[in-house]
């Protein structure tokens, strides 16, 4: 018998391998693995969800859906932010996961923290869907979760999922004070 040997933890305390789901999720349908820059791939990824959702329709124009056989009317505006808010709760979920797989507190793969700081980017400051404000804000936001101005860093700090995305949150207000006063200047 060897005393040297370490010991095994239970089966049911090892980790387990995160899902496909989970994967797809936190990484943005694998974006997280571009060996370049994954972080603004994610923010673009950010970037394509909302110009599809705005292209819908104006910004505060109807978006209508069935219930029961009578149609509603929701704002194109409310969609996207419940669209954000789905992806930043299901966000916060893998992010965890992925990060416990990975024995890492923040994995750079993991991007869906960008998605979601992207989209309040634009969600915050009601940005209009042209090129103009969109490479704006994907530029800002870019600048904001990089540099992390105060209460970013904090929120870093947060456990677990908490602190993966909500850091990007932050920078993302932040990006959408700068779209709004882009706007007020007229650009």
């Amino acid at each position: 018998m060897n005393t040297t040997a370490e010991r095994v933890p239970p089966a049911e305390s090892k980790p387990k391998r995160a899902s496909l789901f989970l994967c797809l999720v936190a990484t943005s349908g694998c974006l997280g693995y571009v060996p370049f820059a994954p972080g603004t791939w994610g923010s673009l990824a950010g970037v394509a969800i909302y110009w599809v959702l705005m292209r819908q329709a104006a910004p505060f124009a109807p978006f209508v859906f069935y219930k029961g056989g009578t149609a509603h009317v929701m704002p194109v505006i409310h969609m996207v932010a419940i669209v954000t808010i789905i992806i930043s709760a299901v966000g916060i979920w893998s992010a965890e996961a992925m990060a416990n797989e990975a024995g890492q507190k923040d994995p750079q793969f993991v991007v869906v923290d960008e998605v979601s700081g992207q989209l309040v980017t634009y969600l915050v400051a009601l940005a209009p869907a042209n090129w103009k404000y969109l490479l704006l804000g994907l530029i800002l936001f870019r600048a904001f979760d990089i540099w992390k101005p105060f209460p970013a860093r904090q929120a870093e700090k947060l456990p677990g999922g908490w602190g993966i995305m909500a850091d990007d949150w932050v920078a993302g207000v932040y990006a959408a004070l700068g779209l709004w006063i882009a706007r007020i200047l007229g650009l």
